[in-house]
């Protein structure tokens, strides 16, 4: 019966996330999109010399959202209501304190980051425009991540599915409504991607509304000791998201000496499309993150843990083979797509970076449910070290000496090679997880 419990459970908060996450994901592709039909190969390359700083500010949200919503979660499978009202108040103390940031650097160091982005004359006002306007619109990304990841670890993740898909199909319309018919180009762009988690937040509300929320909000003191944790714990998905802007920035340099701009836009494309397979990876992970913590809090045992994560790896497999066999297929379609100026030469190194470059992606399912199974157990310390080497500490090293050694097909490779090294590291820290079978509980 329990395990009955559980797979129901883990069906009905892993869909939702997942259609969620893809809906979530459209953020960026629909820019993608319409940027290349309404601006071409330099939009497209502004669009990718954009996307850290989007990645930043998402990735902060989520850092905040999962370890306030993991943290939140653990005590109240042990009881500690009180403690857990203690983890909401902070998260938002946090978050007011990284809105702050995020609006400083857009208003007097966007230019100066534009420049460091790498952007040249061609396309700098596009570039500029979208990442100031990123910035000020940080506060709305940052409280939608929390409010996604409580409400969802609250019990009701059907709302913040619904949440995630109404801000997508917003951005969806509004950026065609502000591109073409409007005119206003790369800030139309930008302009729908920040009107999105606003529109989010207010169908999130009905959580409050409908007074089905046991969150509690309790004025207090920020208090360090309740801080501390969650930055811990999300930090492994601030990394992760963080360090896909650092490797979009460092490949976008990389390529720009091999293949110039159209390399950029072509390598801009299958970034975009890797945004979307991993946003269905992290969508089961996310989903997995209540049950795991909830039965982690609980002291439910090893086994109960163990058979959530089977859940997670044994529907991420199919999914991801699907996808690569799709990509393999498909590759002239897909980048046809995107390739609104019917530019040969960008159509060309875009299918073969296609090819190679998605090999990878069972091995970064694997590692991002792994991460999140460490980050629900706090395990934060192996949640970080798999987060760090995929991210940037190996993937870096081995894209400029795979570009050295084969330059465009080096760089595709990279993921794949940096993706398997960092599963078998994942696979020896699960076993050695499992070899102490219940004994993490004692520690608690």
């Amino acid at each position: 019966m329990e395990q009955k419990r559980r797979i129901r459970e883990f069906i009905r908060y892993t869909t939702g996330n997942v259609l969620g996450m893809l809906g979530l994901s459209c953020y960026i592709l629909a820019d993608t999109y319409f940027i290349s039909k309404g601006m071409g190969a330099d939009g497209l390359t502004a669009l990718n010399l954009a996307i850290p700083v989007y990645s930043l500010i998402y990735g902060s949200g989520l850092m905040l959202g999962i370890g306030g919503a993991a943290k939140y979660s653990v005590f109240c499978g042990q009881g500690n209501h009180r403690a857990a009202d203690e983890v909401v108040i902070n998260t938002i103390y946090l978050a007011v304190l990284f809105s702050l940031l995020f609006i400083l650097a857009g208003a007097f160091f966007d230019e100066k980051l534009t420049w460091l982005l790498g952007a040249d004359e061609a396309v700098f006002a596009m570039t500029h425009v979208y990442i100031q306007t990123l910035l000020l619109f940080a506060p709305c990304f940052l409280l939608n991540e929390i409010a996604i990841c409580f409400v969802r670890n609250d019990g009701n993740p059907a709302l913040a599915m619904a949440a995630m898909l109404a801000g997508s199909i917003s951005n969806i319309i509004l950026d065609y409504i502000f591109i073409f018919p409007f005119h206003l180009n790369m800030f139309g762009a930008v302009l729908a991607t920040g009107f999105a988690p606003i529109i989010s937040m207010g169908v999130l509300s009905w959580h409050w509304i409908k007074k089905q929320s046991h969150i509690r909000f309790r004025l207090g003191k920020p208090m360090p000791s309740r801080q501390k944790p969650i930055l811990s714990l999300g930090i492994s998905s601030l990394i992760a998201e963080t360090s896909s802007g650092v490797v979009i920035l460092v490949f976008n340099y990389i390529i720009m000496g091999i293949r110039g701009n159209i390399g950029v836009a072509a390598y801009g494309v299958i970034a975009n499309l890797s945004l979307v397979v991993t946003a269905v990876f992290t969508g089961i992970a996310q989903g997995m993150q209540p049950l795991l913590s909830r039965a982690y809090g609980k002291q439910e045992g090893q086994n109960a843990l163990e058979q959530i994560l089977g859940y997670g790896i044994k529907t991420l497999l199919p999914i991801s083979i699907g996808v690569y066999l799709l990509f393999f297929l498909f590759a002239g379609p897909v980048a046809g797509v995107f390739n609104g100026e019917n530019n040969q030469e960008l159509q060309q190194i875009a299918e073969t970076g296609m090819r190679l470059y998605f090999i990878g992606i069972p091995f970064a399912g694997v590692n991002i449910v792994l991460s999140m199974y460490f980050t629900a157990i706090e395990k934060a310390a192996f949640a970080q070290l798999l987060s760090i080497l995929r991210g940037f500490l190996l993937m870096l090293p081995m894209a400029f000496l795979l570009a050295w050694l084969a330059e465009m097909q080096g760089i595709w490779l990279t993921y794949t090679i940096t993706e398997g090294l960092v599963f078998l590291l994942g696979l020896f820290l699960l076993y050695r997880e499992h070899t102490k079978g219940n004994r993490i509980f004692s520690r608690q």
